[in-house]
């Protein structure tokens, strides 16, 4: 059996937009209502993706880090959900400027990001409307996704997955942009030493 490919992924949002609620939905499909938001926890979960075994560690950060301890965060994931919660506009203005810190810290690379509206069951107490949510997802050009994490409505699964998927797109990509790089290197290096040879 093929070693199972290892993806990093952090989950990034104000505290209290549901961050932990729809981590463990997508681990344990259930719904728990108490947990401590201040804790910060890091998830191991193995799911065959298109026909692979890919390990996910999930970070769950704890909304209320500070800039030290996010940037480490950042620096560590490959893969990022920045989730808001529908009913709460502040969390949803903070995704833009979080969304910046990781292009800082991920330069000269493309972020990998998911953007993720929680708590689609609370309609009646919606602040931020669908559209909104679509709008930034095609200004930040990354996937979107509204769920619940308390009713399981929206792909909750699928988030993760195709997150997953674009982080291994994005390896192949780099890998392959590598591997051209060093065959140039080497063939420069045989041709200076050929040419030493006949001079």
């Amino acid at each position: 059996m093929a070693k199972s490919a290892e993806v990093k992924l952090a989950v990034f949002g104000r505290a209290g937009v549901g961050k932990s609620a729809l981590v463990v939905r997508f681990l344990t499909k259930r719904f728990i209502w108490e947990y401590d938001p201040t804790l910060e926890s890091t998830y191991r979960h193995q799911a065959t993706i298109d026909d692979e075994v890919v390990s996910m560690e999930i970070l769950d950060t704890a909304g209320q880090e500070d800039t030290i301890q996010r940037e480490g965060h950042m620096r560590w994931g490959e893969g990022f959900v920045l989730v808001y919660d529908i009913t709460d506009r502040g969390s949803f203005e903070e995704v833009l400027p979080l969304k910046n810190i990781l292009d800082e810290i991920k330069k000269p690379k493309n972020v990998t990001l998911i953007l993720v509206g929680n708590k689609a069951d609370l309609d009646h107490s919606r602040q931020v409307s669908t559209e909104e949510g679509e709008k930034l997802a095609t200004e930040l050009a990354c996937a979107f996704y509204e769920c619940s994490a308390c009713t399981g409505e929206g792909n909750i699964t699928e988030i993760f997955y195709e997150l997953c998927r674009e982080v291994r797109r994005r390896r192949m990509v780099q890998g392959k942009a590598r591997r051209r790089s060093s065959t140039t290197h080497v063939k420069q290096a045989i041709n200076k030493m050929l040419t030493k040879i006949s001079s």
